[in-house]
């Protein structure tokens, strides 16, 4: 059976045969393109549409305790000599989560490409491999560096860290993969369609790095090349320390699989996700589900028991999260305003949402390793993120705070 035949059937299968609606208007280049897209689909997640949101206010909570500022300064010698070992060695990567457009910035390019600079360029791409660069000269030697990109930008990342010659690291030791896609329904869980030909699809969540990278194969380069953590950060924090010594000894010193760089959240009802304890396992609260009893509960020391937010830098070990990278994860549901075409194949630019978004999301990995250490760090020196134009985490903000870190703008 020919590609095209396999891709008929499998909507059939999926009940989503409108997808062909067109099918007879498409030359055969076309035509093709839509088989490939449709056998890399995995329609399973349209049953998710049906069955409503995750429910993520289930089960007992219970904060979680972080190894707060006082004791990782008392700890510090101790925790940078055994991550200095464990980087010098070879055992530790670095993966960029880098899948999303500047849209909020105003910007129609990829989002570590808007620059920050006042005087000079400082892209924000430029600043994750400045930050690992850093570590490379401490260390006597390059980092393996991914950088998860999705269809959206998948060139023009690569087009533009080419152009700017890799800001100085060696390319042999940077590597690109793509971000899955998950396709997006209407509210009665059918596909919507982008064009005539093409599905409409979005990336499906910083949750997805871990299978991207598998079907990628780069789990195994990683074996094969004797990498046992996995540092994964977000593109949107230009203060991230990536690779930190101290933050990787504190982890493989503790026990943990995994761990997660916190930091005291600025007030009670900052939209941050909080680390806790749900059903005796590590979980993140989003703070739309953070009531006002647990707002309001206090730990022995009489300070917020649920205080710690958590910044998208995570340590994982390879070796547990592939154990655990085929589980059955919640889909987190999004309604979102997706341009589409109508059943006439006429354009469709909504107003309001008009469908629905499958997401994986980073922090349900952590319920499913044993044990998660969250690790305190100064705000000011190691959180800006920018995710708007202005305000709250903006452009302005992460300018401030890169200058107060004595980063020439």
């Amino acid at each position: 059976m020919d590609r095209q035949a396999m891709a008929i059937r499998k909507l059939q299968e999926a009940h989503q045969e409108h997808v062909l609606r067109f099918w007879d208007e498409l030359t055969g280049d076309e035509r093709e393109a839509l088989a490939s897209q449709v056998m890399g689909i995995d329609f399973s997640v349209l049953e998710a549409a049906q069955e409503g949101p995750a429910a993520s206010d289930s089960g007992t909570v219970r904060p979680l305790p972080a190894l707060e500022l006082g004791e990782v300064e008392r700890e510090k010698d101790r925790f940078e000599a055994a991550g200095l070992k464990a980087l010098q060695e070879g055992r530790v990567c670095a993966v960029l989560l880098a899948g999303g457009m500047g849209t909020r910035l105003g910007s129609s390019a990829p989002k570590g490409m808007f620059d920050l600079g006042k005087t000079r360029h400082v892209f924000i791409f430029q600043r994750a491999f400045e930050v690992l660069l850093a570590v490379c000269g401490r260390i006597g030697r390059p980092i393996r560096f991914f950088i998860m990109t999705s269809e959206l930008n998948d060139k023009a990342t690569r087009a533009f860290i080419e152009e700017q010659n890799y800001f100085g690291y060696d390319p042999a030791y940077v590597t690109f993969f793509t971000q899955d896609m998950a396709p997006a329904v209407d509210f009665a869980g059918h596909v919507l369609m982008e064009s005539k030909g093409r599905i409409a699809t979005a990336p499906n969540g910083n949750g997805g790095w871990l299978t991207s990278m598998a079907r990628a194969g780069l789990l195994e380069v990683m074996h094969r090349e004797g990498i046992e953590w996995i540092n994964v950060f977000g593109v949107d924090n230009v203060l991230a320390r990536i690779c930190d010594p101290v933050f990787v000894g504190a982890t493989l010193l503790s026990g943990c699989a995994t761990s997660v760089k916190v930091v005291r959240k600025a007030f009670p009802e900052e939209k941050m996700g909080v680390m806790c304890l749900k059903d005796g396992r590590p979980a993140v609260i989003e703070y739309t589900e953070l009531t006002d009893e647990l707002r309001n509960e206090k730990n022995d020391k009489g300070e917020p028991a649920y205080n710690f937010g958590v910044t998208v830098n995570y340590l994982f070990h390879l070796g547990e999260a592939e154990k655990v990278m085929n589980g059955n994860f919640a889909l987190h549901l999004a309604r979102k305003k997706i341009p589409c075409i109508d059943a006439a194949g006429c354009p469709v630019t909504p107003d309001e949402p008009n469908g629905i978004k499958f997401e994986l999301f980073i922090f349900d990995l952590l319920s499913q390793m044993p044990g998660c250490l969250p690790v305190e760090v100064v705000r000011e020196q190691e959180f800006a993120p920018v995710k708007n134009r202005t305000g709250v985490d903006s452009v302005e903000s992460a300018r401030r705070l890169l200058e107060l870190n004595g980063i020439s703008l």
